[in-house]
């Protein structure tokens, strides 16, 4: 009986001592996030367009496909693109289709995102890059024996300003410029971690061209999200890219929205050629 009472007095105790703490979190009115990165292989005759477009949500719910009312792709000159893209499969909020990849590289492209009655726009326009020359595998490691060295070479194009982006897959981007290396070749290395690459492994690197705002752009959201983060996925702090809320736009009174500039999508709009190479780890 000792023993019960003791038992009894101690669940009192610590039932006691339990406070309901309240947690203020981030919230704000729901934003759409737009994937709109339009890899361009300019050997194939035909680009698949794919376009993600979900919604934000509150800190601790998940991220979920936006209701699109329409999606299309115009080119500005006349007589180019005009196409409605379609979702994959309904709720994925996915939308895509095959484009002829001449069109794509010829001209400014806009793309308008119809949603709850409001049209969000970009316009962007094709972005060239240079190959990889090589990409091996080093033996050299950053913080960690386990992790595996590969070593990216390419040649800058001397005739441009050129800004890079590059996928190395695994949600890890990077970002560079040949201020420093133009004309020439330039060799790095990056190091992946022990948990994502390993002995018989593939990885494969991209090397896509890309302007100085879309650079800018992911500089900033690559030093963001690199901890905790996807780049494409909500970021840490509200990062502003090319997309504006057009719905009071009319072009004839009334030419910007300076009355909606809080009102805008998170995301980016871009057209970027790419390379890519594939590595066996060993």
């Amino acid at each position: 009986m000792r023993c019960l009472i003791s038992i009894l007095a101690l669940i009192l105790l610590l039932t006691s001592c339990e406070d309901v703490i309240e947690v203020d979190t981030p919230s704000e009115e729901p934003r759409l996030i737009i994937d709109a990165l339009i890899r361009v292989d300019t050997t194939q005759a035909l680009t698949n367009v794919r376009i993600k477009v979900r919604e934000t949500r509150s800190f601790f719910e998940s991220v979920p496909p936006a209701d699109i009312q329409q999606i299309t792709l115009t080119g500005i000159e006349q007589g180019g693109i005009a196409s409605v893209l379609l979702e994959e499969s309904p709720g994925s909020g996915i939308y895509a289709k095959e484009i002829n990849t001449s069109a794509l590289i010829a001209e400014q492209i806009i793309l308008q995102i119809d949603f709850n009655d409001e049209y969000f726009v970009a316009y962007a326009e094709f972005v060239p890059t240079s190959p990889i020359n090589s990409l091996q595998q080093g033996d050299d490691f950053l913080t960690n024996e386990n992790d595996t060295e590969v070593i990216v070479n390419f040649t800058d194009n001397g005739d441009r300003d050129d800004f890079y982006l590059f996928d190395f897959g695994f949600g890890d981007y990077l970002v560079t410029e040949d201020e420093f290396y133009q004309g020439q070749d330039f060799e790095f290395s990056f190091f992946y971690d022990e948990d994502d690459v390993g002995p018989g492994d593939e990885v494969t690197v991209g090397i896509m061209g890309v302007d100085e705002d879309f650079y800018n752009y992911m500089n900033l959201l690559i030093e963001q999200t690199e901890e905790d983060f996807g780049v494409f996925e909500t970021p840490a702090i509200t990062v502003r890219g090319n997309f504006i809320n057009a719905t009071e736009i009319d072009n004839i009174n009334n030419f910007n929205n300076v009355d909606m500039s809080d009102n805008f999508a998170l995301g980016y709009f871009a057209i970027v050629q790419e390379f890519k190479e594939t590595l066996l780890i060993e």
